[in-house]
């Protein structure tokens, strides 16, 4: 069986036929691409149910007029039977009115794909790495990381369904100073288990967390390392604490549902010469040098800056504003020379690269982005993807007024203690609900509301209310049909249409890589539910359950299981429960 045309799909090839009839008629040159026509939603309904721009994005190619271009699509355009109407407007956008059973069918492809309705194959199977989260291995995950670890699993689970092959990846910066403070604040802990009176010294991690890592350690080697050199337990300490603090890390995701495929230490990639290589492979291809930055005029010199012969990369060669030390005086690698090879090292498996990172890392966009065009651009070839996404921290309010609490860390709030006070579901469509770039503000009353202005409960609702008057209706003897599908109207068609969007949102969002955008579709999709079943609150013949006529009840059932399951494939894509009742 064949599966069936989703309605955007089926009115996007209908477009392309007639776009490759008229290459045959002449009217359009050979070769002509339709890369960058689209078929989308008018702006305003009462235009039409579809809108093309194929008139105005291939016009100037073929040497014509918009407008002219548009009479010869539209005068095919009408000749189908499922349009009754196709319209130009303005300098030459098409407008596209549908038969009503072109709403009906895509109910029935609904019903039929099931949970794989709005599934693409646009990706391709192309193999996106996506490095999200990627916090230092020193203590368990606060809200600072959350965002950037809910947006980056999101992203991961919509590429997926898009297509694609994906790599979550989490880079542990195990090899940089912070673990050796690490491994210093752990011997504290080694000592206060083995029962000495310790006060932490500023400067290390004062976390309760650290408690259960010391004690683990002088249970296993007693009093062995209390007066011993730091040289005798330094590295054996920070190999402990780095694991017990990962083995927390991955606990504390898993109670948001994130997860990784892949941790990828920042040690190993040096211990392994894997920077080395990379740092060969660029002065090969003549990308690294020996040379002197000049410090900058009128300003304070940059920290990476020194007035000493360095191994600098050609980054201004990719757009940069300078070329970049990747080591540093003293021999040790930079953070960007470390960054460098690790990026190398992605881009041997993947096909496109995606960072999530917080905005406080911003300056360092370019640079990284120079080496990675370099780094996958070799012998002529064409750069491999890749895009940064930085996001915006959170602020915490309860009350209107910011919100401390610690329970495990001395000084931030965990992601734990978060999910625990208002759920999973609750803390990741709430930090879908902006784009990642705006700042956010997390306010814990605001997200468990039950309003409007509360888009988890509002989406969440919406998928409640359909499946409450499913039970309602079972309980009556009432199953959804499309036996009689026609008996749905003008307002039912409009709720399919929001519905039938989806398909397009999924491929929209997954190549511009904005998850969020699902969210704010669920929003809209709800808002036409609860509008829809609004009308019933003062029409009983616009209920969903018409009690005298079994006909038109079934076949708005039909309607509202379809409904329910668009919005349960997408809050699946956003990693979000859809409930059962409220």
């Amino acid at each position: 069986m064949t599966e069936p045309k989703t309605l955007y799909t089926a009115y996007t090839a209908l477009i392309e036929t007639v776009l490759t009839e008229l290459i045959a008629d002449g009217v359009l040159p050979a070769g002509t691409s339709f890369a960058n026509v689209t078929l989308e939603p008018p702006r305003d309904p009462s235009h039409g149910d579809l809108a093309t721009n194929a008139a105005m994005v291939l016009a100037k190619p073929a040497g014509l007029n918009p407008r002219s271009l548009a009479e010869a699509i539209t005068a095919k355009l009408a000749a189908h039977p499922s349009i009754t109407s196709a319209d130009i407007a303005g300098p030459g956008f098409i407008n596209l009115r549908l038969v009503p059973q072109a709403w009906l069918d895509e109910l029935q492809a609904i019903a039929s794909l099931g949970d794989d309705y709005g599934r693409s194959d646009v990706g391709g199977g192309r193999v996106v790495n996506i490095e999200y989260v990627s916090a230092n291995p020193t203590g368990p995950m606060h809200m600072g990381h959350c965002r950037g670890a809910v947006v980056g699993d999101a992203l991961g689970s919509l590429l997926e369904f898009a297509g694609h092959q994906v790599i979550r990846e989490y880079y542990v910066n195990d090899a940089g100073a912070q673990v050796d403070v690490l491994a210093r604040s752990v011997h504290m802990r080694y000592r206060e288990a083995l029962g000495e009176t310790i006060t932490i010294p500023e400067g290390l991690y004062p976390g309760d967390y650290l408690v259960p890592v010391g004690q683990a350690l002088a249970a296993e080697f007693g009093d062995t390392y209390v007066t011993a050199p730091e040289d005798d337990w330094l590295i054996l300490f920070r190999t402990r604490a780095v694991a017990a603090m990962m083995d927390m890390i991955r606990e504390d995701l898993a109670t948001l549902g994130i997860k990784h495929d892949l941790f990828s230490s920042e040690a190993e990639l040096q211990a392994s010469g894997k920077v080395d290589a990379a740092e060969q492979w660029l002065r090969d291809h003549d990308l690294v040098y020996d040379g002197v930055l000049e410090a900058p005029k009128g300003k304070a010199p940059p920290e990476d800056w020194e007035p000493v012969q360095l191994p600098l990369f050609r980054s201004t060669k990719f757009g940069d504003d300078q070329d970049r030390p990747i080591k540093k005086s003293n021999g040790a690698w930079t953070y960007f020379g470390a960054d460098l090879a690790y990026h190398f090292q992605k881009s041997q498996s993947a096909d496109a690269l995606v960072d999530i990172w917080g905005a406080d890392h911003a300056g360092t966009v370019k640079r990284i982005k120079a080496a990675v065009a370099a780094l996958t651009s070799a012998d002529g070839a064409a750069p491999k993807p890749f895009e940064v996404k930085l996001v915006q921290m959170v602020q915490l309010l309860k009350g209107g007024q910011p919100f401390k609490m610690s329970k495990r860390s001395g000084n931030f709030v965990t992601l734990a203690d978060v999910v625990e006070m208002v759920g999973k579901d609750v803390v990741r469509f709430t930090m879908l609900t902006r784009k990642p770039d705006a700042q956010m503000d997390f306010d814990f009353d605001k997200v468990v509301e039950a309003s409007k202005d509360n888009p988890v409960f509002y989406v969440q609702y919406a998928h409640a209310r359909i499946r409450s008057t499913l039970r309602k209706a079972a309980d009556a003897g009432l199953t959804p049909t499309d036996t009689n599908l026609a008996m749905l109207g003008s307002e039912e068609r409009a709720l399919i249409a929001r519905a039938a969007q989806f398909p397009r949102e999924i491929e929209a969002a997954s190549r511009a890589r904005e998850p969020h955008r699902i969210a704010f579709y669920l929003y809209d999709l709800a808002a036409d539910l609860h509008s829809y079943w609004n009308l019933g609150n003062d029409r009983q013949e616009k209920r969903f359950i018409v009690e005298q006529d079994a006909q038109l009840t079934e076949a708005r059932l039909f309607l509202g299981t379809a409904i329910g399951q668009v919005i349960r494939n997408g809050l699946a894509v956003l990693g979000v429960e859809a409930v059962e009742s409220m």
